[in-house]
């Protein structure tokens, strides 16, 4: 790490920020930019990637200046636990519904945690689900299923 980097979080995040930001700009320019009266379809994420972009410059930026600790351990497991519950989530939502697919998604997300209990995890579970039906099927009419046809519902 070079030395005029004194804090590596504020570093780290600041390029991710910058990268994603970048590849939003980029990948908006093939699209009709609009004006903010008449908005195209490149004009939401060349603006919000080129605020991405300003927020990673700026961290970058703070890294110089700013002490902090170094970066901790990558805790692989913890990763795949919660990249594993948000696959299986799209996986469980058309065959199980989207009640189940968040009870699911949620307390396997809730387990890559080092303070798991499974009463809570469960009551926060049942919580997102009812917010999740709530908002998505009743409030928005998206046609999802709350129940999927493996529960026996159409």
């Amino acid at each position: 790490m070079p030395s005029f980097i004194r804090h590596p979080k504020n570093f780290w995040i600041g390029i991710i920020f910058l990268a994603f930001g970048t590849a939003a700009i980029v990948i908006g320019q093939d699209y009709e930019m609009g004006s903010a009266a008449r908005m195209g379809p490149a004009y939401f994420p060349i603006v919000l990637g080129g605020i991405l972009a300003a927020v990673g410059a700026i961290g970058v930026a703070r890294s110089a200046f700013a002490s902090g600790d170094p970066i901790g351990r990558l805790h692989l497991k913890e990763l795949a636990l919660v990249l594993a519950a948000v696959l299986l989530f799209g996986i469980l939502v058309r065959g199980a519904g989207l009640a189940p697919a968040t009870l699911v998604m949620t307390v396997m997300s809730a387990y890559a945690g080092p303070k798991f209990q499974i009463g809570k995890a469960l009551l926060l579970a049942g919580c997102l689900a009812l917010f999740a039906v709530l908002l998505f099927v009743t409030l928005l009419s998206l046609p999802m299923p709350v129940f999927g046809p493996w529960f026996g519902a159409n």
